[in-house]
């Protein structure tokens, strides 16, 4: 991509949710409503009527290879679908509504969804029934589309596969586990990974990089960015070691407790990093402001560049229709009263004053990631000793019994038998070295919860700030537009 300076950000909107039978939905219904058309669902006895519906510009099945042609008819999918699906509460379908942009022609916008589909969602495997909408209203254009995918697989040979599969629970040495009754235990996992959050993630992502593309080749300044403000970086923090079993259950989309603290762990990194990032960025711009100021030899009141900028904003209203100009002057009254607040709630009136503040939330947001970081550390240190721990208590008897087998042939046929557990228990021995017997687990496990709570509570205090930085950079945007229409406005002046 060219390194073009980027003026704005567009619209990004990427929801899925599931249409299921226990929320009172129905797969023909859903698939109705989105392409606009008349379907009859087999399964209720019964038409569902969209023909009437406006703004329906396109509707499309895409298919995988393996797929069998007549599911391109939309009818014959859906209705195969609800077949497929046995149980009342049935999850059916995956449903998605993303934003198209503005910026685009219809072909483009066309385009870039039938890529992105192909590429994600028909390259793994996956049927797609997407629709273009685009409902003007109050003269505002909101392209979308939405799409409709079965949760339930397709098997190579064209039949309907399983949504889940039995897999068998295991520790640490990666041995299957057994319940008290005797019985191995397993877990239901998905057949695919089309559910799972890194699934998604990576999805929003590729719809960004695909738009994002298309904007800079027809040399737009504007993008789209998949992230939430507190993920536009990753910091350097340890994350907790979690283990085969846990990599493993995690890997066939079963949430842990480790798991969880990992993405905690993370999602805090981003949020301190991002807040690191966006300071930089409204510090280097302050102190561009001034500079620029100073050679105009002027130095503005805060509140009355911002009293302009909503003035120019109530201005633009005076095109739209009268319901519309009036919410959007009431909007504009709102973002500018809470602008104002949080100026003299901070004592913020000049540009000096607001390059303090800024200073200032960057001295308050060190300490929070030094404290996050030490945390981390240590509460990796102790996960990793719990572990051994745990696995030192689970071997202990192996080795017990191997040192009460005295004949040489039995003890080297002993330890072939046993070579995973008793590899185990010398690992955890050297680890656990210089710690008595019995290990301090409830004082490790104590001190966990103490440094997760304080982590917890500086990420919360790092949130706060956030919300701090979101006005800043509020003000920052609206000071810049009031003092690029006033240069323009001097420049028209001269001419």
């Amino acid at each position: 991509m060219n390194e073009r300076e980027v003026d704005s950000i567009s619209l990004f909107h990427f929801h899925v949710t599931q249409i299921s039978r226990a929320a009172g939905q129905s797969a023909i219904a859903s698939a109705a409503y989105r392409a606009g058309e008349k379907l009859h669902s087999d399964y209720y006895g019964e038409d569902s009527d969209y023909t009437a519906k406006h703004g329906v510009l396109h509707s499309e099945i895409l298919l995988p290879p393996h797929a069998p042609e007549r599911l391109r008819d939309r009818e014959t999918l859906w209705n195969e679908v609800e077949k497929a699906e046995r149980r009342k509460d049935a999850q059916l379908a995956y449903s998605f509504d993303i934003a198209l942009q503005n910026e685009l022609s219809f072909e483009e916008n066309l385009e870039l969804a039938r890529k992105f589909l192909q590429d994600n969602f028909v390259a793994a495997g996956m049927i797609v029934d997407f629709a273009i909408h685009d409902p003007e209203r109050n003269s505002t254009q909101n392209p979308h589309f939405h799409v409709m995918a079965p949760i339930r697989p397709l098997n190579q040979d064209g039949t309907w596969g399983a949504k889940q599969q039995l897999v068998y629970r295991l520790d640490e040495a990666g041995q299957r586990i057994r319940k008290p009754n005797g019985k191995y235990a397993v877990d239901a996992v998905s057949t695919t990974d089309w559910g799972r959050p890194e699934t998604l993630d990576r999805w929003r992502e590729a719809w960004a990089d695909l738009v994002n593309q298309k904007l800079d080749e027809k040399g737009l300044d504007c993008r789209i960015d998949h992230r939430s403000y507190a993920e536009q970086a990753i910091d350097l923090l340890p994350t907790v070691h979690e283990g085969v079993a846990v990599r493993q259950m995690e890997q066939r989309g079963i949430r842990t407790e480790k798991g969880d603290m990992n993405r905690w762990i993370k999602a805090t990194r981003r949020m301190l990093q991002a807040l690191k990032k966006k300071l930089a960025s409204l510090k280097q711009w302050i102190d561009g402001v001034q500079i620029e100021l100073k050679e105009r030899d002027t130095s503005p009141n805060l509140v009355a560049l911002l009293s302009d900028y909503y003035a120019q904003r109530n201005q633009g209203t005076l095109t739209f229709s009268r319901y519309a100009g009036q919410k959007a002057r009431v909007k504009n009254l709102k973002a500018f009263s809470e602008t104002v607040n949080f100026l003299q709630a901070n004592k913020l009136y000049t540009l000096e004053d607001l390059k303090k503040k800024i200073a200032e939330v960057h001295a308050r947001r060190q300490p929070l990631q030094d404290t996050v970081k030490a945390n981390s550390k240590r509460i990796k240190k102790l996960q990793e000793l719990q572990r051994h721990a745990e696995a030192y208590a689970k071997t202990k008897t192996i080795h017990d019994q191997l040192q009460q087998i005295k004949f040489k042939k039995r003890r080297e046929q002993f330890q072939q038998d046993h070579e995973p557990e008793l590899r185990g228990y010398y690992l955890a021995k050297r680890k656990l070295a210089g710690y008595g017997e019995p290990f301090p687990i409830k004082s490790w496990q104590a001190e966990c919860a103490k440094l997760q709570a304080e982590s917890e509570a500086a990420a919360a205090q790092a949130n706060e700030l956030w919300q701090e930085v979101r006005h800043l950079t509020a003000v920052q945007h609206q000071v810049n537009t009031v003092l690029h229409q006033n240069t323009e406005h001097e420049k028209d002046q001269t001419r």
